[in-house]
């Protein structure tokens, strides 16, 4: 059933109101000079290092978010909601936050960084801890996507299987992860965007040292002061990936729902 046509009204201002800035950076940018802006050393530097550390992270994501997503769709101990609070945190916590905690776990005097020290081993302000501050705000989003779509799919195929004999590791590699993948993708793909755009943290924990540490959030920070037109236009570099993972992940999500709309149906 379609919505009132009044909600319409407040649904195009907020549309409007992410919109129009987002045009504003499109207009500013000059389209002529954006070549020469987007491919500085310190531009290809940046990028490269958001990518790499991005696709780190995403990595890093999966290998540790989907068994958390896993434990919280099929547990059913009550504790499980304090973990799920503790792991979704970082969505309302400021970024900054995120790395001065980052950095009191793994910083030189840090909980854990103080014996890693000892060890020769040093992680803040390295790619390292660029890697780990983007996990730590980029894994909710992968958690949520694959909790979701774990409840979504149910466990009816993973109790056929269990019935006709197959072990719990057997039902999860063959049935479980299977039935995740376009959840995961979706997830996997948002935890790369959010991680390609983090700032904050990065900044506290990580800080800014060209080719090392500085993400192209960082170096759009920086030029915004000294070159506006090469911080514009990495900034439409930065839009255009981030649009573009994030029609993927959603196309992901509504085949996804597609599938199992199809499977529920008489």
């Amino acid at each position: 059933m379609r919505p009132p046509r009044w909600v319409l009204v407040p649904a195009v201002l907020g549309l409007l109101l992410v919109a129009v800035p987002l045009v504003g950076v499109v207009l500013r940018v000059d389209l002529a000079r954006l070549p020469e802006l987007v491919t500085s050393e310190a531009s290809r530097a940046a990028l490269g290092l958001s990518l790499r550390t991005s696709l780190a992270t995403t990595a890093l994501c999966v290998v540790l978010g989907v068994p958390i997503a896993l434990v919280l769709a099929r547990g059913r101990a009550r504790w499980l909601s304090l973990v799920r609070a503790v792991v979704l945190l970082p969505l309302v916590l400021p970024p900054v936050v995120g790395g001065l905690a980052l950095l009191t776990a793994f910083g030189r005097r840090g909980l854990l960084g103080q014996h890693l020290d000892a060890w020769g081993v040093s992680i803040a302000f390295s790619t390292t801890a660029v890697v780990l501050a983007q996990t730590f705000i980029a894994m909710p989003f992968l958690v949520l996507t694959c909790e979701g779509a774990l409840r979504t799919a149910g466990t009816r195929h993973e109790a056929v299987a269990a019935t006709l004999g197959a072990r719990p590791s057997r039902v999860l590699w063959r049935v479980t992860l299977p039935r995740l993948l376009p959840g995961l993708a979706a997830g996997a793909v948002l935890a790369f965007a959010r991680a390609l755009g983090e700032f904050g943290a990065t900044l506290t924990f990580a800080g800014s040292l060209q080719g090392t540490t500085r993400t192209l959030p960082l170096e759009i920070y920086l030029r915004r002061e000294s070159d506006t037109d090469a911080a514009l236009a990495l900034a439409l570099v930065l839009m255009v990936v981030a649009a573009v993972l994030v029609v993927v992940a959603y196309g992901a999500t509504d085949r996804r729902a597609s599938r199992a709309a199809r499977e529920v149906a008489p």
